[in-house]
């Protein structure tokens, strides 16, 4: 027998008990999966990662062996010089040196190559590494075991003995060699992940196609720095990499370290705000506080974008101390390269790139407009003709009198819901003056006022441009209470103060800042400017006349509306939580719209935990402890529904202090439900906001709808008529047809309370709430490039919860299952044996013959 083949054959054993070992695991994640949406991927990488982990190690002591005669001198040696590779690339190591020599240490080290394939993504640079170490091993065993055949003493044996030696030696040169060559090839792997977390979306690559210019992305990394974040850098850098392929040209991406370089420090300060970020670091001798860089700088034109240090790196805990890991760093890039892009462009760029011409028509009748109307044709020309100075044959005007035309008036509200307006109180005359943007089947409506400005009119014709061009950035209204609080007493202590109420929303208004232009709208404007795409509502307060109007008529004119409209509003202080019913007009102009709010909360035996404060005997002050909290329903992928954009990417939701909404039909508009509770939830009436167990029939309530079609006007389902100081202004009785309404059952949803939980630890379940706004607002407005990868890699997937029984079942039967794999192994092994020692008697007995 060979001794190759030798080699081969006690290695393929010895692996392939390893790879029993590992398959008699396999209960494991198919139970898991069966709780839960697992994701495959990091369980296929994993299984890979550890195989060839084990085929290493083996590789490792039957090399050893091959060097002693004494089986526990193997075992030792093995363990040490398997355990050297592994930690040597691992975090406690690699803080004792720079970035780039602990980068060093982790492509050397087994530990941090199984990290990255346990991701779910099969490097071929870790492949290779796997492969070609094992394979030297493989061969310096082979050549132990040849020179204990050859006589040393013989001139003979000393030559093969020193070609033995070469051979082997060439062929860990050579691996060396493939792994330094393979080491900046990041595009050869396969990204296993149900998401495609570690790989470029088409969104991306999209976005890149669409710049003009060519856009810089500069990284600024320490090589001093913490050990948890040196981790990191490779992996930004590579992904940075991965977008200068992906760009074709168009992306130039630099690394650089600060930190020594004064001058370029202070530039970075002055013009881009970069400053180097203050880290604790504690070991067994000292303290310290290093002062490190870790951000990620974009340039476009004269625009910039930052991302710094807590944008890029989520930091959280778990039993064996402080973790930190990239939060989702394409989104993060491709949104900057995005905002940047967008707000270079201006509207000879942004017409430039509209795909096909567009004709902006006004629909006038000249001979019956009311006395404050009568300059609005001559305001429109004036507009459109700057429009078309600048657009040139991308934007074509023209003026349509539909008056006497009863078929082209009826076309009109056919193909854009244009209705005529009436010019007195009692409907004896009446009037068009509407303006339509259309681009193949993109139709944008503006419906101007008879006191509207000219710039007024430019600025809502170039909205309009940008919103039908592709990829433009959306601009969002914001509309909620300020509310207002009595003046302190100053004879009064600061704690005896009477509660102070602050505008909620803060934090949302900051996150979505950073991803579309933000407009607070006034609680008593009259209407909604015609430059925002989409309505945030949520906390209004009580409703003036004139915001009812302004709502009302915006969603009347096409508009898009998100209403975050719980029963109650919910006020949580140190006396403790409360439970304020919301204002009756808004839910009021919901119903009217076709949603109606219940006037309880929604339960559900499927929630998540609240900190809540808990007596327990003999301590004086409360403990906070996190318990589950009914009044946290814990929606899940099953509730959701499939393919609908809003709720595409997104994990869980959790719906806090809500309530459920019914629908109310109305003609030509279409309802979609697409957030439900599960069938373990009820309905409350109470307003005591401790957990309380379920009450009444247990069943699945809608929580959240989207709908679009014709509504109906709140002034003609209540039949009420306008604010009078508004003059004669005659409220839009039907919208257009795109109009759309979506309609979340909690006021909660992405208040300032629920995004400070979402940042604690064990406050990912709450971070898909910040992503369903973000999809309904790109939804809203057809924008939905980023839903793809809004939600890859950041947010914890949740197994369905099970009780103490069910968990006992469960476990049994894993065992139960192992139990028998392993009983099946035995059987098939033994059978193996059988037949191998008939072949072997056979042999015996030709031979004998």
């Amino acid at each position: 027998v060979p001794t190759r083949a030798l080699v081969l054959g006690k290695f393929l054993a010895a692996t392939g008990l390893v790879a029993v070992a590992l398959g008699l695991t396999l209960p494991l994640p198919l139970m898991a999966s069966a709780l839960g949406p697992l994701d495959w991927g990091p369980v296929v990488g994993g299984y890979v990662g550890a195989l060839l982990l084990g085929a290493l190690y083996v590789a490792i002591g039957l090399c050893v062996s091959a060097l002693t005669n004494n089986q526990v001198v193997s075992l030792m040696v093995t363990l040490v010089v398997g355990g050297a590779f592994y930690v040597v690339g691992t975090d406690p190591v690699t803080a004792l040196f720079d970035t780039r020599t602990g980068e060093l240490l982790r492509a050397i080290g087994t530990g941090s190559r199984f990290e990255s394939l346990e991701r779910g993504v099969l490097d071929l640079r870790d492949l290779v590494y796997y492969g070609v170490l094992t394979s030297t091993f493989l061969a310096f065993n082979h050549t132990f075991l040849e020179l204990d055949r050859l006589d040393a003493d013989a001139p003979r044996g000393r030559t093969a003995a020193r070609a033995l030696m070469t051979v082997s030696s060439l062929i860990a040169a050579n691996a060396l060699v493939a792994n330094v060559w393979l080491a900046p090839v990041t595009a050869l792997r396969v990204d296993l992940t149900e998401n495609g977390d570690y790989s470029l979306s088409d969104a991306t690559t999209g976005v890149l196609a669409a710049l003009d210019e060519p856009i810089r992305i500069s990284a600024y990394f320490s090589e001093r720095t913490h050990p948890l974040l040196s981790p990191l850098v490779p992996q930004l850098r590579d992904l940075l990499e991965e977008y200068a392929v992906a760009g074709e040209g168009r992306v130039e991406i630099e690394v650089v370290d600060p930190s020594s370089d004064e001058d370029l420090q202070k530039e970075l300060s002055e013009q881009f705000g970069v400053r180097s970020v203050p880290f604790q670091v504690d070991d067994a001798q000292s303290q310290a506080v290093i002062n490190a860089f870790f951000h990620v700088l974009i340039r476009y034109g004269d625009q910039h974008q930052l991302l710094s240090f807590d944008q890029l790196v989520e930091v959280f805990s778990d039993p064996t101390g402080p973790k930190v890991q990239l939060k989702n760093p394409e989104y993060e890039l491709t949104r900057a390269i995005k905002k940047v892009s967008q707000d270079f462009s201006t509207l000879a760029s942004v017409v430039a790139d509209l795909p096909e011409p567009v004709a902006l028509t006004f629909y006038v009748t000249p001979g019956s407009l009311p006395a404050d109307f009568q300059t609005l044709p001559k305001l429109v020309a004036d507009a459109a003709n700057e429009i078309v100075k600048i657009a040139g044959d991308k934007v074509r005007y023209a003026e349509v009198d539909p008056g006497g035309d009863p078929a082209k008036q009826e076309e009109l509200y056919a193909k854009y819901g244009l209705r005529p307006l009436a010019a007195d109180l009692f409907q004896t005359q009446v009037f068009f003056a509407d303006i339509v943007l259309t681009m193949g089947d993109k139709v944008e409506r503006l419906s101007p006022s008879g006191k509207v400005e000219p710039s007024d009119l430019k600025a809502a014709f170039e909205a309009a441009l940008r919103r039908l061009a592709p990829g433009q950035r959306t601009t969002v209204g914001l509309l909620t209470e300020i509310p207002e609080n009595p003046p302190s007493d100053p004879n009064i202590p600061p704690q005896f103060q009477p509660p102070q109420r602050r505008p909620d929303y803060n934090g949302l208004q900051q996150l979505l800042g950073d991803l579309y232009e933000v407009q607070p709208l006034q609680a008593d404007a009259s209407e909604v400017p015609s430059t925002v795409d989409v309505v945030v509502v949520g906390k209004p307060g009580t409703l003036s006349d004139h915001a009812l109007f302004a709502l009302d008529q915006y969603l009347m004119r096409g508009g898009k509306v998100i209403a975050l409209a719980g029963s109650h509003r919910v006020d949580v202080d140190r006396e403790g939580i409360s439970a304020v019913p919301q204002d009756k007009r808004f839910l009021d102009l919901l119903e009217a719209w076709g949603v109606k709010v219940d006037a309880g909360f929604a339960l559900d035996a499927r929630n998540a935990t609240f900190p809540r404060p808990v007596r327990r005997p003999g301590i004086p002050v409360p403990l906070i402890e996190m318990t589950p909290y009914p009044f946290f329903p814990d929606i899940r992928q099953d509730a959701m529904l499939r393919g609908e954009p809003a709720v595409a990417g997104i994990v869980n939701v959790t719906l806090p202090w809500g309530s459920a909404l019914d629908v109310v039909a109305r003609e030509g508009v279409t309802t979609k439900e697409i957030l439900k509770t599960s069938a373990n939830g009820w309905r409350y009436a109470g307003t005591d906001l401790s957990p309380v167990g379920p009450q009444g029939a247990q069943k699945a309530d809608v929580v959240g709808v989207v709908a679009e079609g014709t509504f109906p006007s709140f002034y003609s389902v209540q039949g009420q008529s306008p604010p009078t100081d508004l003059g004669d202004v005659r409220p839009v009785t039907a919208s257009m047809p795109d109009a759309r309404l979506a309609v979340i059952g909690s006021s909660e949803l992405v208040g300032d309370l629920i995004l400070q939980l979402a940042q604690q630890p064990g406050g990912e379940v709450h971070r898909g709430n910040l992503q369903l706004i973000q999809n309904l607002i790109d939804a809203s407005t057809e924008d939905t490039d980023l839903l793809t990868i809004r939600s890859a890699g950041g947010f914890a997937r949740t197994l369905d919860p099970t009780t103490e029984d069910e968990r006992t079942t469960l476990t049994w039967f894993q065992i139960g299952l192992a139990g028998a794999l392993l009983l099946g192994v035995s059987l098939v092994v033994r059978g193996s044996r059988g037949n191998t020692t008939s072949l072997f008697d056979e042999a015996s007995t030709r031979r004998t013959a």
